[in-house]
């Protein structure tokens, strides 16, 4: 689920990616949307002799010392994040439903995968994302994911949808590509009720067979 603030990447060509330009387009998150995020970095941090406590949907401002009331200076926290990228991802659970959807989604529609994750977890994830029969086009990008989300979408003629976990991102989507549907998926049931929502801009659907059919309904 991590956002991060750097300018976009370049939005690849879908030929590239090995993709055709008449199939409609699903893109989707990986953290909090395909994997449980906060469950994989809290198991992380475990092993370090951290506390990751979920009071609030936040980051590194739940990140603590056993018996400590004040989180771990941000800093710290982020070179947590990243060791976790580097070394612990790979290691992080599915969100219940995902693999299969995609995978119904795949039949009548191409499926690209989008994370905002550090250049150092490109190869991991990929691991991951194939383990799990999830082999798809994978990009990683940096900060809002709208200019991205927009620019395969003026790559194809048909229906496009995307699925993120992170308000912003569905925002930037929103603003930069309207004619996208834009669905909120919240994998882990202890951040559902802390995460915001505007479920009159974007369809939140926590259940991933539910999301699939909205999807497909989308897309058709």
């Amino acid at each position: 689920m991590a956002e991060q603030t750097q300018p976009s990447v370049k939005t690849p060509h879908l030929q590239d990616l090995g993709l055709p330009h008449h199939r409609p387009l699903v893109i989707v998150d990986v953290d909090e949307v395909l994997g449980l995020f906060m469950q994989g970095f809290g198991d992380f941090l475990a092993d370090r002799g951290l506390e990751f406590r979920l009071d609030r949907f936040a980051l590194f401002q739940n990140i603590y010392r056993p018996g400590e009331d004040q989180h771990l200076d941000l800093d710290e926290g982020k070179r947590h994040f990243d060791d976790f990228f580097r070394y612990g991802c790979g290691d992080m659970q599915l969100a219940p439903g995902g693999p299969d959807a995609l995978r119904e989604l795949s039949q009548v529609a191409s499926v690209v995968i989008l994370t905002n994750a550090p250049g150092q977890a490109r190869l991991a994830r990929a691991r991951w994302l194939g383990r799990h029969g999830m082999d798809y086009p994978l990009l990683l990008n940096t900060g809002p994911k709208g200019p991205l989300a927009a620019g395969l979408a003026a790559q194809v003629s048909g229906p496009v949808a995307f699925v993120d976990d992170l308000l912003p991102n569905l925002n930037s989507v929103a603003d930069h590509a309207p004619q996208v549907a834009r669905f909120q998926h919240v994998a882990d049931p202890r951040l559902r009720p802390l995460a915001p929502a505007e479920p009159d801009r974007h369809t939140r659907i926590d259940d991933w067979a539910e999301l699939s059919r909205a999807i497909a309904a989308a897309i058709s």
